[in-house]
């Protein structure tokens, strides 16, 4: 791919912004299906942001980073959107992320 330093990274923002976009509007996938399935999640996300911002000295605090990932504060869209883990669930969580 010959693409300069700043257009690739224009693109990749503008891909992590469409993944933002889009887990925001599929609150009926789960966190937990998410990490059984591709091993993260929003809170994944939340947290690699925040790594990111500190990485380059930006104030960011973990409930900043959490909101811009989930369009609301956390405990919102958990109380809002968030079902209880089924038994199957977490014994996936188990096997796939031990330790988790």
């Amino acid at each position: 791919m010959a693409i300069d330093d700043k257009t690739r990274t224009e693109l990749e923002a503008a891909a992590f912004r469409r993944l933002v976009e889009h887990l925001k509007t599929r609150t009926d996938v789960q966190n937990i299906d998410l990490m059984n399935l591709a091993g993260f999640c929003r809170n994944c996300l939340s947290n690699w942001l925040k790594d990111a911002a500190d990485a380059k000295g930006v104030a960011l605090s973990k409930d900043e980073s959490r909101e811009a990932i989930y369009g609301m504060p956390y405990e919102a869209w958990k109380a809002k959107h968030q079902a209880p883990a089924s038994p199957e669930q977490l014994e996936t969580m188990k096997k796939v992320h031990p330790g988790h």
